[in-house]
């Protein structure tokens, strides 16, 4: 094994060749990660079974995370295809009235966005938010912020998310409790946000939208009633929670009733109870339809099982090398330890663009210093995550995709789109922290 000073170095700038091959050469970030991985345990510790290594990574976080990607996959293209979505949507419009259209679309896209990704959530509901801005005359900025920042918020701290689902399993943390903190905190970053973009773009001239397209097929989708939209999100977030609660209350019990309860609150049963919810949606019901929509489900699932299982292919190599639980150490007595997991994400996001990559990457860095940190607790573990997630937040910019879903779909400029999209997700971040920091003053 190489000196400490040197493996440090290499670890540091095996992370900076993550971020330089994903954004500078677009590299993909499979392709990116293992090439890394290689190199970095080739270097570091010829010694070791590197091969083993690698495939114990890559096996290790694809069994954590790979039945609740496909079935968090499989519950949003059907809530996607079937116009659930959209039955939210104008549910909570119906409530709030035409003139609040930005509050009912940061209310869907909150609750439509815990299951659905942020960019395919806000291109399902593009075509609402535009016809809302043209009928009511509200700025389409102001509208588009506020439903992109609303998915975003739930996109970078809750799973099934791929970036904080992977590192839960890369940090070891219990996934349903990190479901309730992590929509417990979304609130406080899609709040702030909408604050900040009704500020930002009072006074300013921007325009509403100047029109719909006629026939715009999301405005003709026969929606199903908003009770069976709901149905897919509310009972695995209601099974989890029960879990959660009657792990604390009856902790070891061998009740039947407790049991079976504990047993569907686990998030692979709770998600595949949802997936069981979701299929109410399905008008169709032959079989062709339905391997239609799991085709299409587990195609999107693929790809993001394989990056995430990279990203802890990497992160046990970053752990095989020790340098984790020396840099602990030395930020043991710092009292910055939840900056240590912002600051890292954060600069990842910024630098490459992708959340989910600045999450993996940041996690695999922070886990071996956790117990050093003095935040190897289950609740340290948790503040952790969101901390790696408010990072991941800051700042969604040019070089990130969900910008460019953002500027296109919303028919809004790119400068526009920087001044108030970009600034918003750099106040999510900081709140969130905020946030975090004042709970672990009473839970730490």
């Amino acid at each position: 094994m190489a000196p400490m000073a040197l493996v440090s170095v290499l670890v540091l700038a095996s992370i900076g060749f993550i971020i330089l091959l994903t954004s500078k050469f677009r590299v993909n970030a499979f392709v990116s990660l293992f090439l890394v991985s290689l190199f970095l345990a080739l270097t570091v510790m010829p010694e070791k079974d590197i091969v083993k290594i690698l495939k114990d990574g890559f096996g290790g976080t694809t069994a954590s995370i790979g039945l609740l990607i496909i079935l968090g996959a499989i519950i949003a293209v059907i809530l996607d295809k079937s116009g659930g979505a959209l039955s939210i949507a104008r549910y909570v419009l119906s409530k709030t009235g035409e003139k609040k259209a930005p509050a009912a679309l940061g209310i869907t896209g909150f609750v439509a966005g815990m299951p659905i990704f942020c960019d395919s959530g806000f291109i399902i509901l593009s075509g609402l938010a535009r016809s809302f801005s043209s009928r009511t005359g509200i700025a389409m900025p102001l509208i588009a912020g506020v439903l992109a920042s609303s998915l975003y918020s739930v996109h970078c701290l809750i799973p099934p998310h791929p970036g904080a689902l992977a590192a839960a399993g890369i940090i070891d943390a219990p996934i349903g409790n990190l479901i309730l903190a992590g929509t417990l905190f979304a609130i406080p970053a899609a709040l702030s946000a909408y604050f900040w973009i009704k500020w930002i773009t009072k006074g300013k001239g921007y325009l509403p939208a100047k029109s719909v397209l006629p026939e715009n097929q999301q405005e003709s989708v026969a929606s199903p009633p908003v009770w069976m939209a709901l149905l897919p999100i509310v009972m695995p977030l209601l099974l989890i929670s029960v879990n959660s609660l009657l792990t604390i209350l009856y902790p070891g019990s061998v009740n039947g009733v407790v049991r079976f309860l504990v047993f569907t609150g686990q998030p692979v049963i709770a998600l595949s109870v949802g997936v069981l919810c979701a299929l109410l949606l399905v008008r169709n019901g032959g079989m062709n339809s339905l391997n239609s929509l799991f085709d299409s489900a587990v195609e999107k699932a693929g790809p993001i099982i394989i990056v995430t299982a990279a990203g802890g292919m990497f992160g046990l190599v970053i752990k095989e090398t020790g340098v984790g639980a020396a840099a602990g150490e030395l930020l043991s007595q710092s009292g910055v330890a939840l900056l240590v997991p912002f600051l890292i994400a954060l600069v990842m996001k910024t630098a490459q663009g992708s959340s989910t990559v600045a999450i993996i990457t940041a996690s695999s860095f922070v886990a071996p210093m956790l117990a050093q940190l003095g935040l190897d607790s289950e609740w340290g573990k948790i503040l952790t995550l969101l901390s790696l997630g408010a990072g991941s937040m800051v700042a969604s910019h040019a070089n990130d995709s969900y910008f460019w879903v953002v500027s296109k779909f919303s028919e809004i400029s790119p400068g526009v789109t920087l001044r108030v999209h970009t600034t918003a997700t750099i106040v999510m971040g900081i709140t969130v922290f905020a946030c975090i920091m004042i709970a672990s003053l009473f839970i730490l």
